[in-house]
């Protein structure tokens, strides 16, 4: 044990250097590898100055290699979306001021070489253990409602995990793919907690949570005490829920004598994103959700079940970029190996976590709506199936395919995995997959925005943006309003935001500046602008366009119109009462 700042930990090595092998460093770069257990390690020389990172790129999950750019022999590229590491500093130049990596620690023998050590605090669950307990038949079940929402019964109680159960998410780019049990409003009503991982609308479903509202405000839902808080809208929103929950993380809830959890934050994003262990009577319900690397990678090996997303394609890159290397084919390229990463390192992790069970979810959304075709057809996803397949290559876990409205008794599978009656599919004829998904009431609600008063006055974009307060940033971005089918609206607005002083200039900046071009769904920008929502709606919508130039990520913009705009939404009606006194007014586009 090592005390750290006060608290005991772990220590691990990962890889020793012999005395040897030291003498052969180069300064700069090294790559090194544990041939016994196949890991990989950067590892930077300095002089007598060492410092090591795993191969392993924080941001999700790639694999780094030189980067030919660099003159220095300082910095790295990921593989994965051309991340850059500087390696002397642990910190990433491209996309600037994003992450650190996370360090290993130089042990140093005089006569032994060194040794790569990684730290690791105590595991929170491992707090106050219990042995498991044998289960009776339908003492603990899963049923499978729809996308990441599944309903697990433990004993006498009911949870449910992040219902979105009608309607769309991100404004109107996702649709459910499976249609949800008829009683699946019943079924939420009489739930004894609900979790909710994080604010994206496929977990965070105001449309469904309207519906829950109106029945039972009083449900207790529970989520993870992030810096942006998970229900930062719902006063804006028309909901009423009374009893909303935020708890610390790492800390068992105990619910009952037998019933407990645990919320676990994001190690890429600890400010939105969290991941929970349900324990029931000693048996463990790991859900991974949708995080990155959920508790920085340190995960339990001794669960019961494990619940994970797999499917890919919740991004707009790279579908919705233009010009440059974004060519059809390259597009597709990138796509087919990207699903084929991803499938490996989901059979990989799950593999190594060894659960008794595993399911697949949180992937199973379609890009339904006509004007969405082209996403549809080309921004292809992993199939569950597929990667149970591949699981069952690799190790003996059981793996479950949900259908909307089967059952899985985790008591039956543990005591037997080949009972038959362990794993209970609906009814024959039961629908599965949704074929209708009331477009116009979702898209109709979206659109009351465009017509609103505020966009008569051409200096809304410059209120919008001034109370979104990202600035000091080199960038200049050109922001177009578009019709269903990206077409520029004949009368919408076209104005461009020099975020380095924050102004908004005719012309593009004579200084040399990166630039963006976002064509957008006026519907969606202005619902956003109106109602000071996140860009998630847009980006991972797909409800944008976009051209770059150069072609570089820019992270602390991106990051602040997806995460970090301000809680309460502009003050439009202030705004009025200003651009009335001056009495300048405009004409707009209308899309009647």
């Amino acid at each position: 044990m090592k005390l750290i700042a006060g608290v005991e930990q772990t220590a691990n090595t990962l890889l020793h250097v012999t005395l040897s092998e030291v003498a052969n460093l180069k300064d700069g770069i090294n790559f090194l590898k544990n041939k016994e257990k196949g890991n990989n390690f950067i590892v930077f020389k300095n002089g007598e100055e060492v410092r090591a990172c795993k191969n392993l790129c924080k941001h999700q999950g790639g694999t780094f290699i030189r980067d030919i750019e660099d003159l220095d022999n300082r910095t790295v590229r990921c593989t994965k979306h051309n991340w850059k590491l500087d390696v002397s500093t642990m910190k990433y130049v491209n996309p600037p001021d994003s992450f650190c990596q996370d360090e290993l620690v130089i042990e140093r023998y005089e006569e032994n070489g060194l040794s790569l050590v990684e730290l690791n605090p105590p595991n929170p669950w491992d707090t106050d253990p219990r042995i498991p307990w044998d289960l009776a038949i339908g003492e603990l079940q899963i049923t499978y409602l729809t996308h990441a929402c599944m309903e697990v019964k433990l004993g006498e109680k009911y949870m449910i995990f992040d219902p979105w159960l009608i309607g769309p998410a991100f404004a109107r780019g996702w649709w459910l793919l499976h249609e949800p049990p008829s009683d699946w409003l019943e079924r939420l009503c009489r739930a004894d907690l609900i979790y909710i991982s994080h604010m994206h609308s496929d977990h965070l479903s105001y449309p469904t949570l309207r519906k829950l509202s109106e029945r039972r405000p009083d449900v207790p839902i529970y989520v993870g005490k992030t810096e942006r808080p998970v229900f930062w809208y719902l006063d804006k929103s028309g909901v009423t829920l009374t009893n909303v929950n935020a708890v610390p993380f790492g800390i068992w809830q105990q619910v009952d004598e037998h019933l407990r959890f645990m919320i676990l934050m994001d190690g890429v994003h600890p400010e939105m994103d969290t991941c929970i262990i349900v324990e029931y009577k000693g048996h463990k319900i790991l859900n991974t959700v949708d995080c990155t690397r959920p508790n920085g990678g340190k995960l339990p090996t001794d669960v019961a079940v494990m619940m994970s997303d797999f499917a890919g394609g919740a991004s707009g890159f790279p579908m919705t970029f233009s010009s440059g290397k974004f060519t059809e084919e390259w597009k597709s390229q990138f796509i087919k190996t990207e699903r084929k990463k991803l499938l490996n390192y989901k059979a990989q992790l799950v593999k190594d976590l060894n659960p008794r069970i595993f399911c697949p979810f949180a992937g199973y959304f379609v890009e339904a709506h006509p004007s969405d075709k082209y996403i549809k057809e080309t921004n292809l996803k992993n199939d569950a199936t597929t990667l149970n397949q591949l699981i069952n290559k690799m190790s003996d876990v059981i793996t479950w395919t949900p259908k909307p409205g089967a059952v899985l008794d985790v008591g039956r599978l543990l005591k037997d995995p080949t009972d038959r009656d362990g794993i209970v599919d609906p009814p024959s004829g039961t629908k599965i997959l949704k074929d209708s998904w009331e477009f116009g009431t979702y898209l109709d609600a979206i659109s009351t925005s465009f017509n609103n008063e505020i966009f008569n006055y051409p200096s809304w974009f410059k209120e919008y943006f001034t109370w979104a307060g990202f600035k000091g940033y080199n960038l200049v971005v050109r922001v177009i309003e578009t019709d269903e089918d990206f077409v520029d609206l004949p009368r919408g607005y076209n104005y461009l935001v020099d975020f380095f002083n924050l102004s908004f200039p005719t012309e593009r900046p004579d200084r040399d500046h990166p630039y963006e071009e976002i064509r957008c769904r006026a519907t969606v920008m202005r619902h956003l602008v109106k109602n000071g929502l996140l860009w998630d709606d847009l980006y991972i919508g797909f409800q944008t366009r976009i051209q770059r130039n150069p072609d570089i990520y820019h992270h602390q913009f991106w990051n602040h119109f997806q995460i970090k705009l301000p809680l309460s939404p502009p003050d439009w009606d202030a705004f009025l009462e200003r651009e009335k006194q001056k009495g300048e007014m405009t004409q707009y586009c209308s899309l009647m």
